[in-house]
């Protein structure tokens, strides 16, 4: 599947296509817990793990401050994460009784919601410009709900579908691979940290000390990846406070587990059990393959998680149609 991934966006970023695309305002379809079996024969849910798989394959191996190419697209996606975090410092949060979810990431949102076109029309080519309002949405969808103040893997998973999104439409390449999980999610992770910690946002669905991770999932499969085979970092060094400090910079998994270790206080095992599990794996390969099966199992196909998740013409509910 990421093979055949692989092979899809050139085609559609070389040529312009023959008939104009329909693009449509994405809308969920998962309404019920019976249609998750519709989820998962979708054309969506197997260009989205295709995607996701492809990305593990491409950063495999590599350092964060490996060189590789970073197109104007991938610059362009930067700013756009740029402006966001600097809306945050123009948003400082309210005084308020309550100590989670500071209702001033309303007002940062609000921005948002109003200029999410206008920041997705500064990425994509104006003859792509009637993409924009059905990629703008997944865009909106990966911050955090405004309701709820809460962040969670499924807002995790609408940047990666605007992600995907954009290199279905032709902006993103196949030589983006790396810069697309280096450059542009790593930067969305900070942004997405701080607002986490600016605005005290609560965790969606969080599963406690028996979840990954209380708001991200994607950094730990691309971040394991980037270790397979590494010479001397093992999976039971992520828990040596030494061995993250001196590595951070280099792997995002490391990176994760700092920002963990800020933002919880006692024994590792004990906030962060399932992680504290992983350590005890004998090899980087072994916990990538576990991660993307517990990814699969515990975000793509919980519905909790998918019922807020929008299908447009980029990313279809129809069945997967064979080629």
């Amino acid at each position: 599947m990421a093979e055949g991934e692989r092979q899809s966006p050139p085609a559609s970023s070389e040529d312009t296509p023959p008939a104009p695309q329909n693009f449509i305002i994405p809308k969920k379809e998962i309404h019920t817990v019976p249609d998750m079996g519709k989820w998962k024969r979708s054309q969506a849910y197997a260009d989205y793990i295709g995607f996701i798989l492809t990305l593990n394959e491409g950063v495999k191996g590599k350092k964060l401050t490996f060189e590789y190419r970073v197109s104007e697209a991938i610059e362009k996606l930067v700013a756009l994460l740029n402006t966001l975090d600097r809306w945050i410092d123009e948003t400082p949060p309210v005084d308020q009784p309550s100590r989670f979810g500071n209702k001033a990431y309303r007002t940062w949102y609000a921005k948002l919601d109003e200029e999410a076109e206008n920041l997705v029309a500064t990425v994509v080519p104006t003859h792509l410009a009637a993409a924009v309002p059905e990629v703008a949405v997944y865009l909106k969808e990966s911050v955090g709900n405004s309701t709820r103040i809460d962040y969670g893997t499924g807002h995790e998973a609408a940047f990666a579908a605007f992600l995907c999104c954009l290199c279905k439409i032709g902006v993103l390449r196949v030589d983006d691979q790396i810069a697309i999980v280096f450059t542009v999610f790593n930067r969305y992770l900070e942004v997405m940290r701080k607002l986490q910690k600016t605005y005290r946002m609560e965790p969606a669905g969080s599963q406690g000390v028996w979840g990954l991770d209380d708001f991200q999932f994607l950094p730990f499969i691309w971040g394991s990846s980037q270790l397979i085979d590494h010479p001397y970092l093992e999976p039971r060094h992520f828990v040596d406070e030494k061995a993250v400090n001196e590595n951070h910079k280099d792997y995002m998994f490391l990176e994760c587990i700092l920002f963990i270790t800020e933002m919880k206080t006692g024994p590792f095992a004990e906030h962060s059990n399932q992680l504290w599990n992983i350590s005890a794996v004998p090899s980087w390969s072994k916990v990538n393959q576990g991660l993307i099966r517990m990814y699969k199992a515990e975000c793509l196909e919980k519905f909790p998680v998918i019922q807020h998740f929008k299908f447009g013409s980029l990313l279809p509910i129809h069945p997967v149609t064979s080629c």
